[in-house]
């Protein structure tokens, strides 16, 4: 994993822009052997990545009832 951190930042490649804009969705970089799901939790999740998988919880964030 290391190295391919510094393969990316050798090439000036960084897992996210250097000046994020707000409201813009950006993902990051998943370099190859990154833990991933089976096929059927990436298909329930919406992502292979464990790393990527941010559920929405609506409004029990802020701690209130459905």
């Amino acid at each position: 994993m290391d190295l391919i951190k510094d393969i990316m930042y050798s090439y000036g490649i960084t897992p996210l822009p250097e000046k994020p804009v707000e409201a813009m969705a950006y993902v990051p970089f998943q370099p190859n052997g990154a833990e991933s799901y089976t096929a059927v939790r990436g298909f329930e999740a919406g992502t292979m990545y464990p790393a990527l998988d941010k559920p929405w919880y609506g409004s029990k964030c802020r701690g209130e009832k459905w």
